[in-house]
């Protein structure tokens, strides 16, 4: 079926399943329609300034507060912050896309962490998983207390059951799942993709400074669901993620029960296909800042908990310069994936599906080929096409996983593409 959506990023937006559900002028009737049961999913601090604040009000068939206790549920290559398992490197590390495993498996058990940094205990850092999943989640659902996440289809399309509605998203679109919102992954197929999960203040749209009032991602392009529930009276599994661990409880029904909400807390989808980059028209490359789509601040200002950054395609127009990007060192930590094509700065080695982590102060930049393919080059306009790459930018060091440095992905000779450039010649 075709999903209807809501427009614009952080609206108020008000919806019901069925008319007359939702309540008029008041937020919590003493007896809401149809014996209804209101409740408030806070995103901040009841007492965050006006502008900050995110919640939402939904009215659901049964109080989602009526279930048993929870207990741990063991999947063992779903990490948190803080991340101790392994040493941090300096060194420069690529990964080959990870296969989707032969044996079913859903979003929940198809999580793998590679890195990440912070703490969940003190609501800041952040983490970078890959799923891995070839069934959709049946009779359960997810629930993430540590964070929100941001998540980046690779292969496969998902169907995101929210409390709040549908949300359909495949390669080339993004979603993000607040604090505490549960929702199940329904599948078509074979799915791969990347997550970031927010540890911090909640991912909002970067300030444009001097470009102006318009570019970059446009808040009308962010589409919240409508309301959509089910009724359903049968076990359902919810996991819940709690301080890094993953806990479960069987309900009795679904709780995906809400008939109809309204307020600014709510999953949300961008298709970046509607990113209007912006990009130089004299000389030199800009700042991959240029580029972001979200940003979580960090308590310093400019200096972001964790960026989402995409390299879409574009026009190069720049005049007597070298187009790709830059060699150079940074004081943020950069995970890259590749969603489609190939990324301009490596010729190869670097394939859709696959990653690339380059920590603070780590010497990168354009590869050998890539380096003497763009010197040479004639500097006539040229459209950078079929290429998909982002980028998970921290304000901290990305401490990789144990499984990320033992597993066979890894690629061993990844500093070999920087290896071979002559030295120049001096008159």
């Amino acid at each position: 079926m075709d999903l209807q959506y809501q427009s614009g990023f952080g609206n108020h937006f008000a919806t019901e399943a069925v008319a007359r559900a939702l309540p008029v002028g008041q937020n919590s009737p003493q007896r809401p329609a149809f014996g209804l049961y209101a409740e408030q999913l806070s995103g901040t601090a009841f007492t965050a300034p006006r502008h900050e604040n995110r919640r939402s009000w939904l009215y659901r068939l049964r109080p989602s507060a009526g279930h048993g206790p929870y207990a741990p549920y063991l999947q063992e290559r779903l990490q948190s912050g803080p991340f101790a398992a392994a040493a941090p490197t300096p060194n420069r590390l690529r990964w080959d896309p990870l296969e989707v495993p032969p044996e079913p498996v859903d979003f929940v058990d198809g999580l793998v962490t590679i890195g990440g940094n912070g703490d969940v205990s003190t609501q800041a850092g952040m983490a970078v998983h890959l799923y891995l999943a070839n069934r959709s989640m049946i009779d359960r659902v997810f629930q993430n207390a540590d964070g929100e996440l941001l998540i980046v289809p690779q292969q496969g399309a998902l169907r995101l059951v929210t409390e709040l509605g549908l949300i359909d998203i495949g390669p080339g679109q993004i979603a993000v799942i607040p604090r505490g919102v549960r929702f199940r992954v329904e599948l078509s197929g074979p799915a791969r993709g990347y997550v970031c999960e927010n540890y911090g203040q909640a991912f909002r749209l970067p300030e444009l400074g001097p470009i102006g009032a318009n570019g970059l991602a446009n808040a009308r392009d962010f589409e919240s669901p409508t309301a959509a529930f089910e009724d359903v009276e049968r076990p359902t599994e919810v996991i819940q993620k709690f301080q890094g661990g993953l806990w479960m409880a069987t309900w009795d029904h679904s709780p995906l029960d809400v008939v109809a909400w309204h307020g600014n807390l709510a999953p949300y989808r961008y298709d970046l296909a509607r990113f209007n980059t912006i990009n130089t028209v004299s000389f030199d490359h800009p700042d991959p800042s240029i580029f972001t789509v979200l940003t979580a601040p960090g308590e310093t200002a400019g200096t972001a908990n964790v960026d989402f950054v995409i390299f879409p395609p574009r026009w190069m127009v720049a005049e007597h310069t070298f187009r790709p990007p830059w060699f150079h060192r940074n004081v943020m930590s950069e995970f890259m994936g590749l969603v489609t094509g190939t990324y301009d700065a490596k010729a190869g080695g670097f394939s859709p599906g696959g990653a690339s982590l380059h920590n603070a102060m780590s010497d990168h930049g354009p590869d050998l080929a890539s380096h003497q393919a763009a010197s040479a080059a004639d500097l006539k306009p040229h459209r950078i096409e079929d290429t998909l790459a982002f980028m998970f930018e921290s304000r901290w060091v990305i401490r990789p996983t144990k499984f990320a440095l033992e597993t066979s992905a890894l690629q061993a000779d990844y500093d070999a593409c920087w290896t071979g450039f002559p030295k120049a010649r001096l008159p």
